[in-house]
């Protein structure tokens, strides 16, 4: 029963659950506890597909005759039966498998990441002009690279050698208050390391069966990244700046693995913007409700689990 529950709480923490919350609006106006929650739900899905994998391997060693565990194909064979250990055994590769596709996810993604983020780091080292040429309000965001393009852009590049990447028609197009709202958008997501979140749940979108997964997950979490170094840029040079930039600088195109300032979610932002501020109570139940996805299933489950486990190698 352990080994069915941990799959069914993975399953509903891949499919339904993660698409629930991605069509629910209230995690705009608590978006950092909203991040967490998404985190939680990510984190319990792993746990439980794993633990799922060793509550089946658990049951292969089921214990024989003489009450010790089996140890052979021919004796565990006997004491499950054939339906019974065909099912067990895929199963049990069924998660060797979602272990491997997620170890390889993370691997590709921070190597392919960090490659292309280097590459056109070089490109704007070596195309862009520095914040020397560039307004007085541009000197606070380190790593300014300003770019001879007329359509207004603002992206960043994050990681060890960030870069915060301007466009000239940015610069001209923009007020200073709208050009530091947007640079202090930008500080945000290099500052709080945003990427690294993105990073982690791409590699759980891609490590996870193309059937049982959300296709919208991943779209929610990087709205809500964007909310975040939202709040930050209107605590810094208020909303009304804040939405003129980033209506001026919603199609501008970035390249991949740069988190744009604009984009497809910009309406959405803006209504934000305009809309009512974040909820104390809102996030208060969402960090309850991230506590209580990773704590109620681990004690839950675990413990009937832990309990068998014992009582096969004490026998």
């Amino acid at each position: 029963m352990s080994a069915l529950a941990f799959s069914i709480v993975a399953l509903v923490l891949v499919g339904p659950v993660p698409g629930m919350l991605a069509r629910a609006s209230w995690p705009h106006r608590a978006p950092r506890a909203a991040v967490v929650l998404w985190q939680s739900i990510a984190l319990a899905a792993v746990l439980s597909a794993f633990s799922a994998g060793i509550a089946i391997a658990s049951r292969l060693f089921v214990p024989g005759h003489d009450g010790r565990p089996t140890a052979t194909f021919t004796s565990e064979i006997a004491a499950l039966g054939w339906p019974m250990w065909i099912l067990y055994v895929v199963v049990f590769a069924l998660t060797l498998i979602v272990g491997a596709r997620l170890m390889w996810a993370v691997l590709q993604v921070a190597i392919g990441t960090r490659r292309r983020r280097a590459h056109h780091r070089m490109l704007v080292d070596l195309l862009g002009a520095s914040h020397a040429a560039a307004p007085e309000v541009c000197t606070k965001a380190s790593g300014l690279r300003i770019l001879d393009v007329d359509q207004p852009l603002a992206y960043c590049l994050p990681g060890v050698r960030s870069r915060v990447v301007v466009s000239q028609g940015t610069l001209t197009t923009l007020s200073d208050a709208e050009i530091s709202a947007i640079l202090s958008h930008e500080n945000a997501h290099l500052r709080a390391r945003h990427d690294l979140v993105l990073e982690m749940f791409t590699a759980v979108h891609a490590a996870f069966p193309r059937l049982v997964r959300s296709a919208s997950a991943l779209d929610a979490v990087r709205l809500l990244i964007e909310l975040l170094a939202d709040d930050a840029a209107v605590r810094d040079a208020g909303p009304t700046p804040l939405a003129r930039a980033l209506v001026a600088c919603a199609s501008g195109r970035t390249p991949s693995g740069a988190m744009a300032a604009g984009g497809p979610t910009t309406v959405i932002r803006v209504r934000r913007l305009c809309g009512k501020p974040n909820s104390v109570p809102l996030s208060i139940a969402a960090y309850v409700a991230a506590a209580a996805v990773l704590v109620v299933p681990t004690i839950a489950l675990a413990v009937p689990w832990l309990t068998e486990l014992q009582r096969l190698f004490t026998a």
